[in-house]
């Protein structure tokens, strides 16, 4: 959370979110009204959102880190467009990316360039997804992964291996950061392009694909950026 995000609560009649990001922020919250719903209601969790602004509310959405990039306020702003209510005054608070999250965990993996992909097709076709990755690899960038391997889909990321390993080395350092900043759910693995997947990868594992450049010196993953010392 940056701290802005700590002063919004105060501010707020009703808070709207995912039963497991509200649960998150319960330690926060006083005497707000909590608004949940389950997964893949996110229309539906920012159309109440909205219908509560628009009574004269003032109403929190709550998002993963990735508020603004995987978050609501997308749909949030569509919303409000499609339902004439555009002059609801409206503010985006940024969180702490989950990739610089997981990053800071494993020393300096995103001094360089990066591309941070979902494996999730559950919007987007898994063909324009392989071809990202594709891309990606032949240009070089550090990977930051999210939602790399579910139950229903356990085979995305043993394809995803194949095609970084055309462009990279076996030996190429990979971060395995579950949960990260998440307190004492946190947790690291340090391992190599070759044999990552054979370590506990799911939902809420941040997975960092180093580039070319990037080693291990000591305990931290690397990728210098050219600088001479």
């Amino acid at each position: 959370m940056t701290k802005r995000v700590q002063t919004v609560w105060e501010e707020v009649d009703f808070v709207v979110g995912y039963k497991t990001y509200i649960d998150l922020i319960r330690p926060y919250l006083t005497n707000q009204e909590i608004v949940v719903n389950g997964m893949r209601q996110e229309i539906d969790r920012c159309r109440e959102a909205i219908r509560l602004a628009a009574m004269g509310h003032r109403v929190a959405v709550v998002s993963s880190g990735d508020a603004g990039v995987y978050g609501m306020a997308g749909i949030v702003i569509e919303l409000l467009e499609q339902e004439g209510f555009l002059d609801i005054p409206l503010e985006i608070v940024p969180g702490i990316t989950a990739a610089n999250a997981a990053a800071s965990m494993l020393g300096a993996p995103l001094m360089h360039d990066y591309a941070v992909i979902s494996l999730s097709d559950l919007m987007t076709p898994w063909e324009v997804i392989e071809k990202r990755v594709r891309l990606a690899a032949e240009g070089d960038f550090i990977f930051a992964l999210y939602n790399p391997k579910s139950k229903g889909r356990p085979q995305h990321i043993e394809t995803v291996r194949e095609i970084i390993l055309r462009y990279r080395r076996p030996e190429t350092p990979v971060g395995l950061v579950r949960e990260a900043l998440r307190g004492e759910e946190s947790s690291v693995l340090m391992t190599t392009l070759g044999d990552f997947t054979n370590h506990p990868i799911d939902m809420l594992t941040t997975v960092i694909i180093g580039n070319s450049q990037t080693r291990m010196i000591g305990p931290y993953m690397v990728t210098p950026r050219g600088y001479k010392l």
